[in-house]
């Protein structure tokens, strides 16, 4: 056991020193600007990295190159530990918030969930909020991609970390031969991405220091605010625009991103099963929306109803979470299906969370083929992505995958309906928290916030993100008993 456990022990000693740098960037501002923050933001930075270090130099000696099963263990003890440091500062500033409540909140930022428990956000020291958007932005493209880059320096492969870590179905795929190069690769463009977000937020309208806080969860498609009222605040169609395209352009997978930057064409994203199928499906949700809530006399004008429509089905079915309007409001068929949307909208490879479509499209031509066998028994149909036969370990997989999403979402919501909450709070909550969605309907609505719930609750939800950032399977095969077998 122990041969087993202190090599991944090593790697994490690493991660969370790594980690700890993030503390820098709040403390600093906080320095600068002379805010009552600094002792609390110095005092995880201190914490983080002396533990960090310390585990690395205690397990220095049992470095070994890492197995599959370390690649799970060590994602999952990653994403569930870093939220525990980055809660230090919470609790030292707010006085009444639990740790409950501040891990919740960690695991959020660092799932990209964007679900808060907090109040008063525009009244909070701005280092709170660069510390929230900060962890959002770095939980993006994953903390673990980072590190995956910087392992081989280590001695230790990084492969079985990026496949544990990376979401989405066919995870073999490489951008580039080597890994360390892929990880590179997919930052290079996450990078460049949120540094024309936050040029285009100051274009718009946005300060400085707000547009580089929702750069941090625009790109990332987490959806947390350092506004109450979210994007109403800034009641700005220009602001929402930029919003829009750019939760859009992170949802497509960014694989196909860095070829298209590669190749300097747009070729990739035409030949993209998912993109396609993305594009065609926010077109005709908007469009659905648009005329439903013009029907309903919500607006009384199109370009209203298309601006409202166009903005928060998009922040909801990418798992963004941003809301510009009380959409729970509009009759219970529109909210509901952008919540349903974000089941399987975003794109394997993005930062959004979800079923993922290309799972959805995999699952839809399996199914369109088993119906023309019915007809042709004889017939040999294969699935094909991107004009490939998939093979049926995928699809076998894929099944697999969507058998313990139905079984995480019922569980979860039966829990939650079981400890108190109504059913639609309940189903919406869910759904939104193994989405990585955030605002749910009910009483955890977009203008409503998660500090109602108890603290099994609570904590219930915050396994439900953790669940639902690493794709159900990195985190569940740790509970059976063929794991911790020799």
């Amino acid at each position: 056991m122990r041969n087993s456990l202190f090599p991944v022990l090593g790697v994490l000693g690493f991660a969370v020193a790594l980690f700890s740098v993030a503390f820098l960037v709040p403390l600093t501002y906080a320095f600068v600007t002379g805010e009552p923050t600094v002792h609390a933001f110095a005092t995880g930075f201190l914490v983080t990295f002396g533990i960090g270090v310390s585990s690395h130099i205690l397990t220095r000696r049992f470095r070994r190159e890492l197995q599959p099963r370390d690649g799970f263990l060590l994602v999952s003890t990653v994403w569930s530990g870093l939220p525990a440091f980055a809660t230090i500062p919470m609790v030292l500033f707010f006085d009444d918030l639990s740790i409950t409540d501040a891990y919740f909140e960690m695991v959020s930022a660092l799932t990209t969930t964007g679900a808060t428990v907090l109040s008063g956000l525009d009244d909070m020291p701005a280092s709170i909020n660069i510390w929230r958007h900060l962890l959002s932005w770095m939980g993006g493209m994953g903390i673990l991609v980072l590190a995956v880059a910087i392992l081989p320096l280590l001695g230790v492969g990084g492969s079985q970390v990026f496949k544990a870590e990376t979401p989405g179905p066919m995870k073999d795929s490489k951008l580039t031969p080597r890994i360390t190069e892929t990880a590179k690769s997919l930052y290079m463009v996450y990078l460049m991405l949120s540094v024309a977000c936050a040029i285009s937020y100051k274009l718009a309208g946005m300060t400085w220091l707000d547009a580089f806080l929702h750069t941090g969860t625009t790109v990332s498609l987490s959806g947390f605010s350092s506004h109450d009222a979210s994007y109403a605040y800034f009641d700005s169609a220009a602001i929402e625009m930029v919003a829009v395209v750019f939760m859009m352009i992170a949802a497509v997978n960014f694989s196909i991103h860095f070829l298209a930057w590669r190749g300097k064409s747009f070729r990739p994203y035409a030949n993209c099963p998912e993109a396609k199928w993305f594009f065609m499906l926010m077109f005709g949700a908007v469009s659905l929306i648009t005329v439903y809530l013009l029907a309903h006399q919500e607006y009384t004008t199109f370009s209203e109803a298309f601006r409202y429509a166009l903005f928060n089905t998009v922040s909801v079915a990418t798992t963004t979470g941003y809301a510009n309007t009380d959409y729970s409001q509009w009759p219970l068929f529109a909210p509901l299906l952008m919540i349903f949307l974000s089941m399987f909208a975003t794109a394997a490879g993005s930062t959004g969370g979800g079923i993922k479509m290309l799972r959805a499209v995999i699952l839809f031509k399996h199914a369109i083929g088993e119906l023309s066998r019915i007809l042709h028994p004889r017939a040999i149909n294969p699935v094909r992505i991107r004009g490939s036969a998939v093979s049926p370990q995928v699809i076998f997989g894929v099944l697999a995958f969507m058998l313990m999403y139905g079984m995480s979402v019922i569980t979860i919501t039966m829990l939650l309906i079981f400890t108190g909450l109504d059913p639609i709070s309940a189903l919406t909550t869910g759904i939104s928290m193994i989405n990585n969605l955030g605002p749910a309907l009910g009483e955890f609505g977009p203008v409503d916030h998660y500090g109602a719930l108890g603290d099994f609750q609570t904590w219930l939800c915050s396994f439900a993100m953790l669940l639902g950032r690493l794709e159900m399977f990195t985190i569940l095969v740790l509970f059976t008993p063929a794991f911790w077998r020799k």
